[in-house]
């Protein structure tokens, strides 16, 4: 077969090397957010198709038999655009859907629908506020200056988030709920912003802020189209393998 991953997340990861060696033509798309990303061992594309339509025309020009949309559960726009392009080329679909974190007993979750949201809801007086909502958001911030914040991310971001008050950590995960904790104590952080992304690899940091009773502004997910799903690579790698 001839498979289309549209990756960028761990379960995509997963899914290529479970598929490398097997026969099938893989490839891997990436949307080119990450200049640096992780090599992978199957041949790999980066950039946009060009909307729904071009992805279908990318589907039906390259004879692509099997699309897997393994993005980022935030990644909405993508998935849409991979549902309407797998329709269009007549082409069968399969998402990963890693499952949402859900809130504990013990978590102190203010949940919220959107990034800027979560700028309303760290409030007008000034905090320290470790922001975990991906680069592509950070600008969002910009508007509430008063606050200090302290932000980890592999590639550079003080050109994104251009405030007074500004901690940058060039770090590459995943970081256990330990050393979470540490870095949590270390950097004196009031509230934690994050995505509810799911998975394991960054469930840390709100492990870690639940141990420390440090507050949590969780944006929620976004709505997906209803297409056929599974929750995690290996399901997918059967499914797939399974219609060879």
């Amino acid at each position: 077969m001839r498979i289309l991953i549209l990756g960028g997340t761990g379960e995509a990861s997963a899914l290529v090397r479970g598929l490398a060696g097997s026969g099938h033509a893989v490839t891997l798309s990436l949307a080119g957010r990450t200049a640096a990303p992780k090599p992978e061992p199957v041949p790999t594309r980066t950039g946009g198709f060009g909307g729904a339509e071009g992805l279908a025309r990318y589907l039906t020009e390259n004879a692509v038999d099997r699309l897997v949309d393994a993005t980022h559960p935030f990644a909405a726009r993508i998935s849409r655009n991979a549902a309407a392009a797998a329709a269009l080329a007549g082409v069968p679909l399969l998402a990963i859907r890693r499952p949402a974190w859900e809130r504990q007993a013990a978590d102190d979750w203010r949940e919220v629908e959107s990034v800027l949201e979560a700028v309303a809801a760290l409030g007008e007086a000034p905090l320290r506020a470790f922001l975990t909502v991906g680069r592509q958001e950070l600008a969002a911030f910009a508007a509430a200056p008063q606050h200090d914040y302290v932000v980890r991310a592999i590639e550079p971001v003080v050109d994104i988030l251009p405030v007074p008050h500004l901690t940058a950590i060039a770090a590459r995960g995943p970081f256990d709920a330990s050393a979470e904790a540490e870095f949590l104590r270390r950097s004196g952080i009031d509230v934690l912003v994050s995505k509810n992304s799911g998975g394991d690899a960054t469930y840390g940091k709100i492990a870690a802020a639940r141990d420390l009773g440090i507050p949590v502004v969780m944006v929620r997910r976004p709505d997906k189209p209803d297409v056929p799903a599974v929750a995690e690579a290996e399901a997918a790698l059967t499914a797939l393998l399974g219609d060879a």
